[in-house]
């Protein structure tokens, strides 16, 4: 049932094919076999288990660009509503920031071509450290994510959230930038304490520069040593949703989120990657195309609110981050 169909996975050379078994169960991930995993913003799990990984370059798919115009399910107005809204919560103390985000979507037509092809450009024109390629029953997904969400090898365990985007011509961050990055820092050391080793959690680098394609982000990086009875199950579940596209507090964060954006986010601000026994890479599912086998290809795009947004930049922030992968793409912004 699970031969054909051109399921794979791809992610830092690592090629896995011949899936064996598809899963939404997290406990078996413990098992030491080879998953590709899919967790959705929402917290719905698919785990692909893969018997043959080798490494090897990905293999290279033409592909055909998109004509037709991108639809937001959030026009320009509706966004800066959604951000003034996020402003006054902000004002009566429930929160201090949240990540706003919309949906881009485009019509494949009758017979969608895959996105291996799309996921071939992305890596000629714009590579990214934590790029990868999947496809699995219910999900085919190209990502050129930047963001690392958790590196595991034995039992240390790092997360790097991003939270801070200026021009590539631009010299410096400012104060936005740094308080926000700062919050989802402590954010996410509370989330790993959790489930590591008291006193381990450590800031390793605060406010570290990263440039890529047109843009520099603001990074940071948050390392632990594990506790040595801690499963997979336990990691995701103090993790989940990642804390740079929820917000802080993280609960208040996702009550606003719901309230607001009209569609579910899926596997866009979620984790795409893989878990090797007590090795994994897992990244932030930003700067991401899927499909759900219903003829839409699909690009989220998203902003971090604070009180000292502007409504009309934060908007212009979500262009700017989408424009130059929906160029690879093809179609019009």
């Amino acid at each position: 049932m699970l031969r054909g169909n051109g399921y794979q996975f791809w992610m830092h050379g690592i090629h896995a094919t011949r899936i064996a078994e598809v899963t939404s169960d997290p406990s078996r991930l413990d098992d030491g076999n080879f998953w590709a995993v899919v967790a959705t913003f929402e917290g719905e799990y698919r785990f692909a288990r893969f018997k043959k990984v080798v490494q090897a370059p990905f293999p290279s798919h033409p592909w055909q660009r998109l004509e037709r115009p991108w639809k937001s399910n959030l026009e320009m107005i509706d966004y800066i509503a959604y951000v003034s809204a996020i402003k006054e919560e902000i004002a009566s103390g429930g929160v201090y920031q949240v990540n706003a985000c919309r949906e881009l979507a485009h019509f494949l037509g009758e017979k969608p071509q895959n996105l291996s092809g799309l996921f071939s450009e992305i890596l000629r024109a714009h590579p990214a450290p934590f790029a990868s390629y999947m496809k699995v029953p219910g999900f085919e997904i190209a990502s050129a994510s930047p963001e690392r969400f958790l590196s595991r090898t034995g039992s240390r365990i790092i997360t790097s959230p991003i939270k801070g985007t200026i021009r590539w011509n631009q010299e410096e961050f400012g104060e936005k930038d740094k308080s926000e990055n700062l919050m989802i820092v402590d954010l996410m050391r509370n989330d790993i304490s959790q489930i590591c080793e008291a006193g381990s959690v450590e800031v390793s680098a605060l406010f570290r520069q990263e440039k890529h394609p047109g843009i520099t982000h603001l990074v940071s990086d948050i390392e632990g040593t594990l506790r040595n009875d801690v499963k997979w199950s336990e990691i995701l579940i103090a993790t989940l949703p990642p804390g740079s596209v929820s917000g802080a507090p993280k609960s208040s964060a996702l009550s606003i989120i719901s309230k607001h954006e009209i569609a579910p986010r899926g596997p866009y601000c979620g984790a795409l990657g893989y878990i090797h026994g007590d090795r994994a890479e897992l990244a932030v599912g930003i700067r991401t195309f899927w499909t759900t086998g219903d003829k839409y290809l699909r690009y989220g795009t998203g902003a971090g609110i604070t009180w000292g947004s502007e409504p009309a930049n934060e908007w212009e922030e979500t262009q700017l981050k989408a424009r130059h992968l929906i160029s690879i793409a093809g179609g019009d912004l």
